[in-house]
């Protein structure tokens, strides 16, 4: 006979309805083809929100909430670049130049408040931005030649 010895509470399998299973499932599904997003979470009913712990500290910084991924991930990369500086490992580095605003405070010389006001700037006008490509994506007439449209 074999015995099995269970040191944790981690250790020992999951049982449901007669099934055992070996690991738990995840709380946020994403296709396998989707990518995850540094700094970002999507809640139960599909907004996408941001935040950051503050250096040397355990709070965090609330940086919003957004209706795409893309956006909420603009908005953290705003935000780390000003706690941590050039060095921040970002999710969109080609875009940091463009989101900056001038870069003072760089570096963790900034105020919370600020980052968070800076990171909603950016995450709005993302998903400002990519609301309105949608929407010219969906006025689009397959019957129109591409060079009605300027393409």
């Amino acid at each position: 006979m074999i015995e099995i010895e269970y040191k944790r509470k981690q250790d020992f399998p999951m049982v449901k309805e007669g099934l055992v299973m070996n690991e738990k499932p995840k709380r946020n599904p994403m296709s396998p083809k989707e990518k995850r997003y540094k700094g970002i979470r999507m809640r139960k009913w599909g907004k996408w929100v941001a935040e950051i712990r503050e250096p040397n500290k355990r709070t965090r910084i609330w940086l919003g909430s957004y209706k795409t991924a893309v956006a909420a991930a603009r908005a953290y990369d705003t935000a780390v670049f000003y706690l941590r500086g050039p060095s921040a490992r970002l999710n969109f580095p080609e875009h940091v130049f463009q989101d900056r605003n001038g870069g003072e405070g760089v570096g963790g010389d900034i105020s919370a408040t600020l980052i968070r006001q800076k990171a909603a700037e950016v995450g709005a006008r993302v998903d400002a931005e990519l609301r309105s490509e949608n929407t010219m994506v969906e006025k689009l007439d397959m019957n129109k030649l591409p060079e009605a449209y300027g393409l």
